[in-house]
C-alpha cells in the first residue's frame, strides 16, 4: 500500500518520538508499503528552522536526504492536479501545508499517516 506521512509524523518517525502511535509505525516499518513524502513536508520544516520554531542537530539538507533516503521513501512532487484541487478544497483547515498534503492524498488515492483527527473533514483515509 502506498503511504503519504504527515509532517509531524515523518519528524516523530525520524526522531523516535514517543508519541508516534504503534499503529504508524508498524504501517510505516512494513516493507510491503511504499511510503512517500510531500515536498510540504520540507517546505514546512524549513519554514520553522529559519523562525528558531524547529531545532536541528545537523544541517538541514542532511537530515532530510538521510530520513527520505536512508529508509528508502519517496518523494511525491507536486503536481498541477494537486493544485487544482487545492484550491477547491474546504477550508476544514487553514494551514497551507496540511492542505497540500491532503489534495495531494485525494489525487493519488493514499491514505495520510498522522496524528490529526481534522483532516477526517476531507474525507480522506487517515491512518494513525
Amino acid at each position: 500500500m502506498r503511504l503519504l506521512l504527515d509532517t509531524h509524523t515523518f519528524l516523530w518517525f525520524l526522531t523516535n518520538d514517543p508519541l508516534s502511535s504503534a499503529t504508524a509505525l508498524a504501517v510505516i516499518a512494513d516493507p510491503m508499503n511504499e511510503i512517500v513524502i510531500s515536498p510540504a513536508s520540507y517546505w514546512e520544516v524549513a519554514i520553522k528552522v529559519s523562525l528558531g520554531k524547529y531545532p536541528m542537530t545537523v544541517p538541514f539538507e542532511q537530515f532530510f536526504a538521510e530520513g527520505i533516503d536512508g529508509n528508502d521513501f519517496s518523494i511525491l512532487p507536486v503536481k498541477i492536479r494537486h493544485t487544482a484541487i487545492l484550491s477547491a478544497l474546504p477550508m476544514h483547515r487553514k494551514d497551507p501545508f496540511d492542505r497540500m498534503i491532503v489534495a495531494q492524498a485525494i489525487v493519488e488515492q493514499v491514505p495520510i499517516v498522522s496524528i490529526d483527527a481534522a483532516l477526517d473533514a476531507y474525507g480522506i483515509t487517515r491512518i494513525w
